[in-house]
């Protein structure tokens, strides 16, 4: 009776703390049904209509999706898109992985150092940006000053289209800080004893990076990649400012730059919901960008779970 008694009592206690538990997370609940799911839910209605704030929507079936993929400029900002993502991305884990690697080493002043180089992520990206279009200024920018001094004919950075894109890739490795922590962090919590083995072998340097280091921190640099990636898909801020900054906040900032050569995918976006009013197309756009950014996730996270079980050296 005692024992029946007690498990009474202790269901009554389990109930309780789900009932609990569930009333501490309704105001999340809440949120994320009000401002992600219903929104998600009505973009994806939207995305089969014709329709702009100013008069209702207008079912056209798959109509959004047919012109986006027969409109040039999609393609043209979906590769825009591809080049941040697939070239920004490496350049940005090599440069990070590199400075973890200086900064891992003992010296005198070493934290001041690591909260130098980790101080431009928390820079706001608009103030970031308007310094970097004032840098590749090509008359009185300090980029091009700094290779005119050792002979070198800087490029026209931000207007010829064969260099925007390279610029806003080194602009991007401005806020690598982040990253850099995270491989600081990584390369720290490599066992010691793999590189006391290595040194009993008679292993150099590059040996140990490529044998024992590389594949330890495999799952974060591939982790931080599909962040990066996923990012890129997002480009959006310094484009914006780009070229609101060349065009005077004029109409012209519906534009991609020179040539449309930085115009992203995410921008191009946001014109053809609010410079075009084409929100039903833009709604479409946005489920093609939501659908290539899953695939791509899907399939990183499936090389980093092999990378993973594979083990130090592939073992």
């Amino acid at each position: 009776m005692a024992k029946q008694v007690a498990k009474k009592k202790n269901k009554g206690f389990h109930k309780r703390d789900n009932i609990n538990g569930f009333l501490f997370a309704l105001p999340w609940i809440i949120g994320f049904i009000c401002f992600s799911l219903v929104p998600l839910m009505t973009s994806l209605y939207y995305s089969f209509t014709e329709f702009n704030p100013v008069k209702p929507a207008v079912w056209v079936g798959l109509k959004n999706f047919e012109y986006i993929f027969k409109d040039p400029l999609v393609l043209k900002s979906l590769k825009n898109t591809m080049f941040m993502a697939f070239v920004s991305t490496p350049v940005n884990l090599f440069i990070a992985l590199l400075l973890a690697a200086l900064l891992n080493s003992k010296f005198k002043g070493r934290g001041v150092v690591r909260t130098i180089f980790f101080m431009p992520s928390i820079i706001p990206m608009i103030a970031a940006t308007m310094v970097w279009i004032w840098m590749f200024d090509p008359t009185y920018g300090y980029i091009n000053r700094v290779l005119s001094s050792i002979g070198i004919d800087g490029p026209a950075w931000l207007v010829n289209p064969a260099y925007t894109k390279w610029a806003l890739v080194l602009m991007g490795t401005w806020c690598v800080g982040t990253t850099m922590l995270i491989c600081l962090a990584a390369l720290q919590e490599v066992p010691g004893s793999y590189y006391e083995s290595a040194d009993i072998d008679g292993a150099n340097s590059i040996g140990k990076f490529f044998n024992i280091t590389l594949p330890c921190m495999a799952p974060v640099l591939i982790y931080q990649a599909i962040l990066n990636i996923i990012n890129s898909f997002q480009y959006f801020t310094q484009v914006y400012v780009i070229v609101n900054a060349s065009s005077g906040g004029g109409n012209s900032n519906a534009g991609g730059g020179p040539a449309n050569s930085i115009l992203m995918y995410p921008l191009y976006l946001f014109n053809t919901a609010f410079s075009y009013m084409k929100m039903g197309r833009a709604s479409a756009m946005a489920w093609l960008l939501f659908t290539i950014v899953s695939i791509l996730t899907f399939i990183m996270i499936k090389v980093t779970k092999k990378v993973s079980e594979s083990g130090v050296g592939g073992e």
